[in-house]
C-alpha cells in the first residue's frame, strides 16, 4: 500500500472512531451527558459540542494541509499554492497556529467564565435543602435533614435546587450523574458541594467515576426526581425509626444472632452498624448492592447466602443460615418498608 493509501486508511479509521464515540455518548442508556435535564448539564453539553466542533475544524484543516503537501510534491503549479512558498506558509500558520490558538482561547474562556461558574455548588441560602452523600467501598450512603438515611437511591423534589455535600468513608470516589451535573470527587477530610436539580420528574442514573477498587464498576446510584408531594411523603416515611416491639420479633433475633447488626443499622433498635448500608427502610429501595441486583425476595435471599457471587470482594460475608431462621430473617427484612 502506498503513502496515499495509508493516509486515506488512517483518515477513515479516525473518522470511524469519532463517529463511534459520538454514537456511544448519545446512547439511550440512562447515563448520557448528551441528554441534559438541568441547566448545569445543558451548559456542559453545549461546551462538549463546542469542543467537538473546534476539534473537527482543526482536524479538517490539518488533514487538508497533509493532502495539499502530498499532492504538491510532484506539481509545482498546483492551484492555490503554485510556486509561491508564502502561500503555503500562510496556510500552515493559519491552520497550524492561528485557528487552534483562537479555538483553545475561546473554549478556555467559555469553560472558565461560563460553564465552571454555572456548574459550581450553590452558596448557602440558595437551595431548599442540603443532603449528605458519603462514598463507601462500594455503595453510596445518603443522609437527609430530620434523620432519614438511605443508600444508592437519592430522592429529590423535581424543579428544586438541592445542595449535596460529598464526603468519603474510605478512599477517593467520584459522584457523577451526567444528565444533571458534572462529576465531583469525594475527598477524605475535604467535603465537596454539588448542585442537584432536575427539570422534570424521572430517574437519572449515576456512577462512581474514580477507580476505587475491585467493585468500582458496580458502584452505581439513581437520582429520583419526585413531585414535591410524593417526595415529602417519601422523606417522612424514611425518617421514621422502626416501631416499638421490633426487637421482640423472631426475625430481628435472627438479624442480631447472625451479626447483621455489627455492620448494618436499624434506627430505633440496638442495631447500629456503620460498615454496610442502613437497612431501616430496606424495602423502599428498588435495588440491592448499588443497583447490582433487583430488590426482590429471591435476590435478597441469594445475596444474604452468598453476596460474593454478585459482587466479588465486597465486605459482606455469606451467612450460614438455613431453615426456619432464614425464613424468619427474610420475612423480617421484607417488613422494612
Amino acid at each position: 500500500m502506498g503513502t496515499w493509501g495509508r493516509m486515506r486508511r488512517g483518515a477513515s479509521t479516525a473518522l470511524a472512531a469519532a463517529v463511534l464515540a459520538l454514537l456511544t455518548g448519545c446512547g439511550d442508556n440512562g447515563q448520557s451527558a448528551l441528554k441534559p435535564h438541568s441547566s448545569p448539564a445543558r451548559d456542559i453539553n453545549n461546551l462538549w459540542w463546542g469542543m467537538f466542533a473546534a476539534a473537527a475544524i482543526v482536524f479538517a484543516g490539518t488533514l487538508g494541509l497533509i493532502v495539499l503537501a502530498r499532492m504538491r510534491r510532484n506539481r509545482t503549479d498546483f492551484p492555490l499554492i503554485g510556486d509561491a512558498p508564502n502561500r503555503l506558509s500562510a496556510l500552515i500558520i493559519g491552520f497550524g497556529v492561528v485557528i487552534p490558538l483562537l479555538a483553545l482561547t475561546t473554549l478556555f474562556y467559555i469553560s472558565d467564565v461560563g460553564v465552571l461558574r454555572a456548574t459550581d455548588a450553590p452558596a448557602n441560602g440558595q437551595t431548599k435543602m442540603t443532603i449528605q452523600v458519603i462514598g463507601h467501598q462500594w455503595f453510596w450512603e445518603v443522609r437527609y435533614p430530620g434523620g432519614a438515611v438511605t443508600a444508592n437511591e437519592i430522592h429529590i423534589p423535581a424543579r428544586t435546587r438541592v445542595k449535596v455535600v460529598l464526603t468519603t468513608a474510605d478512599v477517593i470516589h467520584s459522584f457523577w450523574v451526567p444528565e444533571l451535573n458534572k462529576k465531583v470527587d469525594t475527598m477524605p477530610g475535604h467535603p465537596n458541594p454539588l448542585l442537584l436539580y432536575a427539570d422534570k420528574t424521572g430517574r437519572y442514573r449515576g456512577q462512581c467515576a474514580e477507580f476505587c477498587g475491585i467493585q468500582h464498576a458496580k458502584m452505581a446510584l439513581s437520582v429520583y426526581a419526585d413531585p414535591p408531594g410524593r417526595f415529602r411523603a417519601w422523606l417522612a416515611n424514611e425518617a421514621k425509626p422502626l416501631a416499638a416491639g421490633t426487637q421482640q420479633q423472631a426475625g430481628f433475633q435472627a438479624f442480631t444472632n447472625n451479626q447483621c447488626a455489627s455492620c448494618h443499622a436499624l434506627r430505633g433498635t440496638s442495631a447500629r452498624g456503620r460498615i454496610g448500608p442502613d437497612l431501616t427502610h430496606l424495602m423502599s429501595r428498588k435495588t440491592l448492592a448499588a443497583l447490582t441486583i433487583p430488590n426482590t425476595q429471591a435476590y435478597l435471599g441469594a445475596w444474604i447466602v452468598d453476596p460474593q457471587q454478585f459482587k466479588p470482594g465486597n465486605k459482606m460475608p455469606g451467612l450460614q443460615i438455613k431453615g426456619s431462621e432464614f425464613a424468619q430473617l427474610i420475612k423480617f427484612l421484607e417488613s422494612l418498608k
